[in-house]
């Protein structure tokens, strides 16, 4: 496999990353593997309603596009950040593996973390609330999998790096669950 950081790309700890945290991984994290890019298709019984199909499309067998703009609003999801805001944040997973690849929202509200998604289209993720240990981000910003998922892209702002996100590649669950 190839290497997964770049030269003079620097390891953040699990769920920390600040200003300049982006984990830079190559295009060979996304070669052909037994199910696509992935070692094996989606999970059965994706959280948050996903359509298995879709995530299947999305995560294995695609580098460039999305599940539509708002498709992260026409379902469950909302209500469940909402929800869980009055606890911890939610721990976003690998479609695919189970992993834990985001946690948010970190550093603002549910509110604020809704909000900006809506206004994108897709769930919209800053350094602070991306796990480093399984998210790379590649040359040409696309955001992936240490494993081979594809999650969306990076699409900085004037507020920094927003790793736009696609539901159906973040709403796996822990594999002892």
């Amino acid at each position: 496999m190839g290497q997964l950081l770049s030269r003079g790309a620097r390891h953040k700890p699990a769920g920390g990353g600040g200003a300049s945290g982006l984990v830079r991984g190559d295009a060979e994290i996304m070669a052909k593997k037994g199910h696509g890019s992935c070692g094996s298709p989606p999970q059965g019984g994706l959280r948050w309603s996903v359509d298995a199909a879709t995530a299947d499309r999305i995560c294995c067998y695609n580098r460039h596009y999305a599940e539509h703009a708002g498709y992260a609003f026409e379902g469950t999801w909302p209500a469940r950040v909402l929800k869980a805001a009055a606890g911890e944040p939610t721990t976003y997973r690998d479609s695919v593996t189970g992993a834990p690849l985001f946690r948010a929202p970190v550093g603002r509200t549910a509110a604020a973390f809704l909000k900006e998604s809506k206004a994108h289209g897709w769930p919209s993720f800053r350094d602070d609330e991306v796990n480093w240990d399984h998210v790379r981000v590649l040359p040409d910003g696309e955001c992936v999998s240490t494993t081979g998922t594809h999650l969306g892209h990076n699409l900085p702002d004037a507020k920094g790096n927003r790793y736009c996100i696609n539901l159906v590649s973040v709403a796996g669950r822990p594999l002892d669950e």
